[in-house]
């Protein structure tokens, strides 16, 4: 009932708006084929929390992702615009090593993946508004500590959320964000296709560890003390529901979340970052659950308007942790993600989670990125840093403080371009990627071999 109102309501809304505006339709597909290859990833030596997993393996897979797409989109003669967005998507795969019979065969599932209805600048461009099914990647600049995907369990395929939101613009640049969503696990979803995919896990912890709906609400004040001064000011509620976890029944949790961002400029090239939040709550068996995250930041990046623009960041990012964590009664200090549980600081730890799937928390991380943004859909970049555990838990199986020393690098680069007409437009587009990372484990780690993970993919957007 909770989903199938979001998106009559969708409908309803668009229809409303487009009796009186003009209307156009345009629609479109992407395929993206991606091999992974990684090794020696430290895994889960001390039992984790969501049970023990080998770790060191080599391990090799092809992934194959379509998606088709459509979109009605028009303004209204008080010049606020609307649109109407929908996306299907699957993903199969090739295991090569190990084998996995039976896991994400072709033709795996069909997933509504995005249906929303969005229009903008409402009211003498007052009101911005959007409800259903829509990407939380990139939804709110600068939120990406909390915000970035609501369906972790399934990688990059999919980074969803059912949701609602506002956006209230006032005079000075000040603008109030206002959302609620709802993120459903597996068996509520909706998607078509074999009894396997129908059960995988979108939010759960991983391995197997289903039913862990979780849903929420926020708010984000963005304004100005002073024009090169701007902050956001957000509070959030994040809920999940009692889930099992290696065989034992874990309590729902609730959680309050304040936040501060002040990012000062000081020219047209250099900035500053500073964060910091906190959360309360409570669980189910009434126990206080408290967090903290922090982070300082100096950036620059290159004013120059033709040709490539260098950047660089140097920062350090703090999230708590919990010595008890790996208790069944434990962990109520540590830093709970909310819903940002993507592959924002590691793709290869993904793969040797401790806490769940890219589940961040327990980390002093200081990391330098260089990169150059060379054309449209051109870059490079790359990142190195320490990482220290706020709390010695004993999941990594060593007696030390120290996690590891982790390296990445990324290039992006365009392959092939075929505009629909001399005017532009979106055409056919074939983009390359390449991304590596290297992780030397710290005595935090029970294993000393340096881990590695690669990646390269091929998008073909039509």
């Amino acid at each position: 009932m909770r989903k199938s109102s979001v998106f009559v309501a969708s409908a309803l809304a668009c229809a409303a708006l487009a009796a009186s505006a003009g209307i156009e339709f345009d629609a479109g597909a992407d395929l993206r084929i991606r091999q992974e290859m990684m090794k020696n990833v430290p895994g889960l030596p001390g039992g984790g929390l969501i049970g023990n997993a080998p770790h060191g393996r080599y391990v090799n897979n092809v992934r194959f992702r379509p998606r088709v797409w459509g979109e009605i989109r028009g303004e209204t003669e008080d010049h606020a615009k609307f649109r109407l967005y929908t996306r299907f998507t699957d993903e199969f795969r090739w295991y090569i090593n190990p084998s996995a019979p039976g896991a994400y065969v072709f033709p795996d599932e069909l997933i509504l993946d995005n249906l929303f209805f969005e229009a903008k600048d409402l009211f003498d461009g007052f009101l911005d508004f959007a409800v259903g099914r829509q990407d939380l990647y990139g939804l709110y600049e600068g939120m990406e500590l909390v915000i970035t995907d609501g369906t972790p369990g399934d990688g990059s395929r999919t980074t969803y959320g059912d949701m609602v939101r506002f956006g209230l613009n006032f005079e000075d640049d000040r603008r109030l964000d206002l959302f609620a969503l709802y993120n459903f696990d597996d068996a509520d979803d909706l998607r078509w296709g074999t009894r396997r995919g129908k059960h995988r896990s979108l939010t759960g912890l991983g391995r197997a560890e289903p039913d862990m709906d979780d849903w929420g609400f926020g708010a984000i004040w963005s304004a100005k003390l002073a024009e090169a001064l701007p902050y956001k000011f957000f509070v959030m509620q994040k809920n999940t529901a009692s889930y099992y976890r290696m065989g034992s029944k874990r309590p729902r949790t609730q959680r309050e979340l304040v936040g501060l961002s002040v990012t000062p400029q000081l020219d047209d090239e250099w900035s500053l970052q500073f964060d910091g939040m906190g959360q309360v709550g409570v669980n189910g068996d009434g126990d206080t659950l408290l967090g903290s995250c922090a982070y300082v930041g100096v950036n620059w990046k290159s004013s120059r308007e033709d040709g490539a623009r260098p950047y660089a960041k140097l920062g350090y990012l703090f999230m708590s942790g919990d010595k008890d964590t790996a208790e069944e009664d434990g962990g109520h200090s540590a830093w709970d993600p909310m819903w940002s549980r993507a592959i924002t600081h590691s793709e290869l730890m993904l793969y040797g989670p401790l806490y769940g799937v890219a589940w961040w928390s327990n980390m002093h991380f200081a990391k330098l990125t260089l990169g150059v943004d060379i054309a449209k859909d051109h870059s490079a970049e790359a990142s190195c840093g320490p990482i220290f555990c706020a709390a010695q838990d004993g999941l990594g199986g060593g007696d030390g403080d120290f996690k590891g020393f982790l390296a990445r690098a990324r290039y992006s680069f365009p392959i092939f371009s075929a505009p629909y007409s001399e005017e532009g437009g979106r055409g056919f587009n074939v983009l390359g990627h390449f991304y590596a990372e290297v992780f030397n484990p710290g005595d935090y780690y029970s294993s000393d071999k340096l881990a590695w993970f690669l990646r390269w993919n091929v998008e073909f957007r039509f």
